[in-house]
């Protein structure tokens, strides 16, 4: 239904099964065929986003087995910089060097519930680390709720156009690292 509707325009990003949990690749690799199928009999350009399984971390298993016969498609890996740590950039250069694309779909600097204190130097070492390899990704996550990874305190405006004063710390952090324009 999005790719009839939408795959005509040039920005579309479809992501396809957010954080596989305990399905395995092969069944992820499956689920995924049947959808790129589908969005690709609308729209033959747009980028696809493939999860992968544990909460896309084991990135591995799509660059041991990676889905053929289609373009622009990537593999998406999430981190919590609070959880997550070095064996995670590790594993992920290693799909890289496979020729795996990854793209970060989902990132922030605490634990991996979304709450707990920020890990300033590790959310470093990962934002370091994405620039290098020129990765692209979004930060988790742009509302209102009482945890960490919330960007925004309760008071914001649903219509956006926000005052410093309703930005948390979280907020900031993955703005810092943006050029200006």
């Amino acid at each position: 239904m999005m790719a009839k509707q939408y795959g005509h325009q040039p920005n579309i990003i479809y992501e396809l099964f957010n954080e596989p949990d305990y399905e395995t690749w092969p069944e992820v690799k499956a689920y995924s065929l049947e959808v790129i199928k589908a969005i690709r009999a609308h729209d033959p350009d747009n980028i696809i986003l493939v999860g992968s399984p544990r909460w896309d971390q084991d990135i591995h298993l799509p660059a041991a087995d990676p889905i053929t016969g289609y373009d622009n498609l990537m593999y998406t890996m999430h981190f919590y910089a609070g959880t997550h740590k070095q064996w995670l950039r590790d594993r992920t250069d290693e799909a890289i060097q496979k020729g795996l694309p990854v793209f970060v779909s989902e990132c922030a600097g605490m634990e991996a519930s979304g709450d707990g204190p920020i890990d300033h130097a590790e959310w470093k070492a990962f934002a370091d680390w994405m620039d290098t390899r020129k990765l692209s990704w979004v930060a988790w996550s742009v509302s209102d709720k009482k945890e960490t990874c919330s960007v925004l305190e309760p008071a914001a405006s649903s219509k956006g156009k926000w005052k410093d004063s309703v930005i948390k710390e979280w907020g900031e952090l993955p703005a810092s690292l943006l050029p200006d324009m």
